[in-house]
């Protein structure tokens, strides 16, 4: 299956979103706070920026104030939701460089975290894994923009090849 991405429907977005909008961070209901830190900080490199006591705390990849928060507000000692329930999917973390991401495979191996998935998307190539509580994380890093396969019509032509994970260790 090849998912593309279209044009913007006019009648279905009157009026798109200011082009510069992004996502700022991502925020966890986690069991144990402690645990994720180790999984965040210890295995994928995140800056402990800030903690409220053993309640909740704030991560950064540079220095940023937060990129993931977690918090064990409502949900200390807790298990993660029922198949079949709603909720989020996963959580993606860009990375600027696929030297970058083959560091961040690096950092999974060395720790034994196994991986759900690895795809080749054509305009980008994503590990897929879970963390503690079991969130869907996607580690991803995007082709220049230019590289991104299209089809005759212009639109992005994504796909879902096979990743090669010694090539991309072999880049860290």
């Amino acid at each position: 299956m090849v998912d593309r991405l279209k044009p913007i429907d006019p009648d279905r977005t009157p009026t798109p979103v200011d082009g510069g909008v992004r996502i700022g961070h991502v925020h966890l209901k986690v069991a144990d706070l402690e645990r994720s830190i180790d999984f965040y900080c210890g295995i994928l490199g995140f800056e402990l920026m800030q903690r409220y006591g053993d309640q909740a705390a704030f991560l950064s990849a540079g220095g940023y104030h937060h990129h993931i928060g977690l918090n064990t507000w409502d949900s200390k000692g807790g298990s993660p939701p029922a198949r079949g329930t709603t909720g989020l999917f996963h959580v993606a973390i860009v990375y600027p460089t696929r030297a970058a991401l083959g560091d961040a495979l690096r950092r999974l191996t060395a720790a034994n975290v196994p991986l759900d998935g690895a795809s080749d998307h054509g305009v980008s190539e994503a590990l897929y894994l879970r963390d503690p509580d079991q969130n869907g994380v996607e580690l991803y890093w995007d082709r220049p923009r230019e590289a991104w396969p299209v089809d005759a019509d212009g639109s992005v032509a994504m796909g879902n090849q096979r990743l090669d994970l010694r090539d991309l260790l072999a880049a860290a």
